[in-house]
């Protein structure tokens, strides 16, 4: 892992430029970030824009560095049209899913591309769940389905109970937009990996079945 494909660059380029430009430009960022009442208001722009803003940056390096890890396993395994779907789309569902569960905060907002980021990861885990993921904190790899599942278990924790200056949802959401997006651009996952395609699976019926039990 770790190569520097073209549209990766790009856009690692694009969110260093918008999210520097926001850095220093305090109108420009609030026109552009995620903001509930903004969104219903008819500004859908900031469900994008959002994803390419960041509050810092060392939130910026952080998205920037998960991104530039796990990037190749999903471009080398599928390509890099369907890599910038997946990374797009969990951008969007990540924004929907933050507007679905603060839809009656107005004054909500959030930036980041930890949406679109989640994505890519949960991607790279579906199509190599064999891979083994290294942590500082952790001295011994964690193979990568563990880690997706206990990444998104963790967000439903965070969602719940409001923990920090992060968008849980986001995370959840665009995780959840690289599970999808990767299932109907490889079908033959059912096939190949139907045991994880199920393990990856249970989070997310679980968030949405807390949900309807209204426990969220």
């Amino acid at each position: 892992m770790g190569k520097l494909d073209l549209v990766t660059m790009i856009i690692i380029a694009a969110n260093v430029i918008i999210s520097y430009k926001g850095f220093s430009d305090y109108s420009f960022f609030e026109k552009y970030k995620f903001q509930v009442g903004s969104v219903q208001r008819g500004e859908q722009i900031r469900l994008f824009s959002s994803g390419f803003l960041h509050a810092d940056t060392q939130h910026l390096l952080f998205n920037m560095l998960s991104l530039y890890f796990f990037a190749d396993v999903v471009i080398d395994l599928l390509n890099p049209f369907q890599f910038s779907l997946i990374y797009l789309g969990s951008l969007l569902l990540g924004s929907l899913l933050s507007l679905y569960f603060h839809k009656n905060e107005y004054h909500y907002s959030a930036v980041g591309a930890s949406g679109a980021v989640s994505g890519i990861i949960y991607s790279a885990i579906l199509l190599q769940p064999g891979m083994k993921l290294l942590f500082f904190f952790i001295p011994i790899p964690i193979p990568a389905y563990l880690f997706g599942i206990g990444y998104l278990l963790y967000s439903i924790y965070g969602m719940k109970n409001r923990i920090g200056n992060i968008g849980h949802d986001a995370h959840f959401g665009g995780a959840v937009g690289g599970y999808l997006i990767t299932l109907i651009l490889s079908p033959w996952l059912f096939k190949t990996n139907l045991l994880m395609v199920v393990l990856l699976a249970i989070p997310i019926i679980l968030l949405f079945g807390l949900k309807k039990m209204g426990k969220m």
